[in-house]
């Protein structure tokens, strides 16, 4: 009895629970919960209702969007009706209501379809009517085809006569261009007298395509034309951007009467520095008139360059016959960065001796052009111009680069204006000799250079330089420091116990060169170099015989504020009766 109550218990129990499942309470919003919830708090009441609210909203909302979609398929099936209507009076049926029945039937088995419907296509009622409607079908088709081919034809007609139509209108065009060219060159008396009578020639095999793009190009050696010279006639021409090189350039029409035009590679005649003259030559080119340019991927500065001896050169001033002017007609694109001249002696080392070294760098801090010299492969304090006081370099067709060599040092002179001097930091032989102008290829770091050199002319000229306030170099001191060595080609330092690292390191190594073991170091951080000062100037100097092997190292240089620190030193000193060589300048 015991075993047969227990299953009946749990039914019993299950029944229970599956009633307390079941039993709801129903809010007057329309929104239930167990009751095993109760209470309910305020906050949970207020969203049932909410929820309940929602789910309102969202079954409006579907039906709302389930009628719109409804109404914009009746008013599309109308859209198609009605267009099948107009097209099929158009076409001229004479049985619109068969049409319509017919299109009606074939739309509605479509929506059938689509909607999963099917009926019998043999009924015995509408066999005839269906044949009869598929003859006439077949019968409009052929003849809107036909229709459709006759408006096609036309429409080729139409397009063949108006392509004619413009190219009779283009050639009359040209035509008249051609006799105002005509009648503008017999006016210059070009190619043969102001109204002579010259006859035409025009190129075989001119592309018809090209004939917008070439109808302002005319050259004298290709096209004459016949025309009697009736009056003034000026055209202005286009100019070819990309090709700033011409071997026979254009000059407009009134340099050209005045006869002071000046092509793109030769220098301008108040120069005085034609080819063939009584005071100098052109050195660069030798034959023809093509540009030099540096190499695309050059190894170093030296691969490609361009190396013109400068012969017979005479700095003095009262010296008749020797050379001291060289001038250089280039170009410089808009979006090259730099690009440099050096002028070195006959010992020059492969250039690691520079007496004048000029470079224009585009993006430098704004533009900047840079001058200074080079000695012992160690750079000296430059010079440095703004682009923005100076004539245009970069961009420019053509520009005229001037400089002179005299007693006191380098003439800058750009378009005519004295930019800047770069007194001479390296004694130049007092006798006539040579000298060398180099174009690099590529800078220090092997980073290629782009411009063009025209020409070079090579030669004496009286000082251009006049007036010399503000000049930029004029008047700068410049000197080796006796006691101060220069270190270079240091791995970069980056942080401050690298630095810490450098300096005793260096302290290390050029201790016996210093007082009493002491030397005077200065590292800087993020920089490849360092200086080191030592006791005497012999000390300095045995030091770069010993430390040759370990470091590339040569002597600093002095700056004029060093310069005049050292020099009060020196002066306070000597009042005091104290001798004292240097100061400090760490």
């Amino acid at each position: 009895m015991a075993g047969s109550s227990r299953p009946g218990a749990a039914a019993a129990a299950a029944a229970s629970s599956a009633k307390k499942t079941v039993e709801m309470i129903t809010l007057p919003s329309g929104a239930s919960y167990p009751t095993f919830l109760e209470p309910l708090t305020e906050n949970e009441t207020a969203l049932l209702d909410m929820y309940e609210k929602i789910k309102h909203y969202e079954k409006e909302a579907a039906r709302l969007k389930a009628t719109e979609a409804k109404r914009r398929l009746e008013e599309a099936d109308e859209r198609y009706r009605a267009k099948v209507r107009e097209r099929e009076g158009a076409d001229g049926s004479g049985s619109d209501d068969d049409n319509d029945a017919g299109e009606e039937k074939k739309k509605q088995s479509s929506n059938n379809n689509d909607l999963g419907i099917s009926f019998d296509p043999h009924d015995d009622d509408d066999d005839d009517d269906d044949s009869d409607i598929d003859d006439e079908q077949d019968a409009e088709a052929i003849a809107r085809r036909k229709k459709r081919a006759a408006e096609i034809s036309k429409l080729r007609k139409d397009v063949n006569a108006a392509r004619d139509a413009k190219e009779q209108k283009e050639a009359k065009r040209e035509a008249a261009k051609e006799k105002e060219e005509s009648m503008r060159r017999a006016l210059l008396g070009e190619g043969g007298g102001g109204g002579a009578t010259i006859a035409k020639k025009k190129r075989a095999g001119d592309d018809e395509d090209d004939e917008d793009s070439d109808e302002h190009d005319y050259s004298e050696d290709e096209d004459h034309y016949d025309a009697t010279a009736t009056g003034p006639s000026i055209k202005k021409k286009r100019l070819d951007h990309d090709n700033p090189w011409d071997e026979k350039p254009k000059p407009s029409l009134i340099a050209n009467m005045g006869g002071d035009a000046t092509p793109v590679h030769d220098f301008s005649k108040k120069l005085g520095m034609s080819k063939i003259s009584l005071d100098g030559s052109v050195l660069f080119p030798t034959e023809g008139n093509l540009p030099w340019e540096p190499p695309m991927q050059p190894a170093d500065f030296l691969d490609g360059c361009l190396e013109l001896e400068l012969p017979d050169f005479d700095p003095s001033a009262h010296a008749s016959g020797g050379n001291n002017t060289v001038a250089i007609k280039f170009h410089s694109p808009s979006d090259s960065k730099r690009f440099s001249i050096n002028i070195a002696a006959p010992n020059h080392d492969d250039y690691n001796d520079i007496l004048f070294h000029f470079n224009p760098r585009h993006f430098k801090k704004g533009g900047q052009l840079v001058i200074n010299d080079r000695k012992e492969s160690m750079w000296g304090n430059d010079i440095s111009v703004p682009l923005a006081t100076l004539p245009l370099m970069f961009g420019v067709t053509a520009c005229t680069l001037i400089v002179q060599i005299n007693e006191e040092g380098f003439d800058v002179f750009v378009e005519g204006q004295h930019c800047a001097r770069l007194e001479h930091r390296t004694p130049l032989s007092k006798k006539r000799g040579s000298l060398f102008l180099q174009f690099p290829s590529s800078d220090d770091y092997g980073n290629p250079e782009n411009w063009m050199v025209y020409r070079v002319w090579w030669g004496r000229k009286a000082g251009m330089a006049n007036d010399l306030n503000g000049v930029a170099g004029v008047q700068i001191y410049d000197s080796v420091h006796p006691k101060k060595l220069f270190i270079s080609g240091l791995p970069k330092l980056r942080s401050d116990p690298e630095v810490d690292l450098r300096r005793a390191e260096l302290e290390r190594a050029f201790r016996k060169y210093g007082d009493k073991g002491v030397v005077h170091v200065s590292v800087q951080k993020n920089s490849t170099f360092a200086f080191v000062e030592v006791a005497t100037e012999r000390q300095a100097d045995l030091a770069l015989v010993e430390m040759a092997n370990v470091y590339r190292i040569n002597k600093a240089r002095r700056t004029k504020h060093e310069a005049l620190m050292e020099e009060r030193a020196a002066r306070e000193a000597k009042e005091k009766g104290v001798k004292k060589d240097t100061v400090d300048w760490d």
